[in-house]
């Protein structure tokens, strides 16, 4: 939990926001793999916005010519078993994992701060109703419950961003209910109660950003954890519909034919290995930064 209140230097005046955000970058900065993580997604993410830029060749067209290409300067991991492209294949299946990895994130994000900040700032009926919603979903498996979404919206983009997002966002309403509990004993939002201000702008204001330390690092779970789901309904046929690459449906196709073409194998799963393994480590370096703060104000 991070508390945020303003710093008084020695005029007597808040010291600047840059202030605080050095502090973190000194800390985080210590930890080099959490560094070396968010480096390569930087370059993950961007390499995948810009896929339909810098990808070589169009991922979709078929060159018969040139089947089972082996990686060369031309196609630099080789070609599948149309000549499609690998390279250019697997940078635009990242862009759709990236599309619904953030984009599932954004939407469990909204609907998990409203749901466990109403829950954990009023408590009582409101907070035994709304957890009771949150247990049915979280008991509910939510791969099939992904499954059945897909099957009735459709295998498109936003169809599995919303099948993916539909059950994930329990976890984070949990974790913002159990922060917003916490801070709402601060002195702080009972000065802010004292001052005749709202419980929504109480939350908002005050309770939210003092919660986001444990969000920021669930969040950085989060995004693979959608990854690999949208890569799971690949693996059962639902994912999306081709010609349009998909990492998952890369990794099966490579998957059968591994021992006479392992590059096609190889391209695409150390792709998604490195991108899962690199929030990971990012994760585990904000929550060393947020769990080193919360013991130092233990003392």
């Amino acid at each position: 939990m991070v508390i945020i209140v303003p710093e008084m230097g020695k005029t007597g005046l808040a010291r600047p926001k840059g202030t605080a955000a050095k502090r973190f970058w000194k800390r985080f900065s210590r930890n080099r793999l959490a560094v070396a993580g968010l480096g390569v997604l930087v370059v993950i993410v961007v390499s995948a916005t810009l896929s339909g830029v810098i990808a070589p060749y169009n991922p979709t067209q078929s060159d018969f010519m040139h089947v089972y290409s082996d990686p060369s300067w031309r196609h630099w991991l080789g070609t599948d078993e149309l000549g499609r492209d690998m390279l250019s294949r697997i940078l635009v299946g990242l862009r759709s994992a990236c599309a619904v990895g953030f984009g599932a994130e954004v939407v469990e994000l909204t609907i998990g701060i409203l749901v466990g900040a109403i829950a954990g700032y009023l408590g009582g009926v409101v907070d035994n109703v709304l957890m009771r919603v949150v247990d049915i979903v979280y008991a509910f498996p939510s791969f099939l419950f992904s499954i059945i979404l897909v099957v009735l919206l459709g295998h498109n983009l936003g169809a599995i961003l919303i099948a993916v997002a539909a059950t994930s966002w329990v976890g984070m309403a949990r974790v913002v209910r159990s922060q917003v509990m916490k801070v709402r004993q601060s002195g702080f939002v009972e000065a802010s109660l004292g001052m005749g201000a709202s419980w929504w702008r109480i939350v908002t204001r005050y309770i939210i950003p003092n919660s986001m330390g444990p969000i920021l690092v669930a969040v950085t779970f989060g995004i693979p954890a959608n990854m690999m789901a949208e890569a799971g309904l690949s693996v059962v046929g639902l994912g999306i519909e081709p010609p349009t690459p998909d990492l998952g449906e890369l990794i099966i196709a490579g998957q059968s034919a591994m021992f006479s073409y392992p590059y096609l194998l190889l391209g695409p799963v150390i792709v998604f290995a490195v991108t899962l393994i690199s929030f990971a480590l990012l994760g585990d370096g904000l929550r060393d930064v947020f769990d080193s703060k919360s013991s130092r104000r233990g003392r």
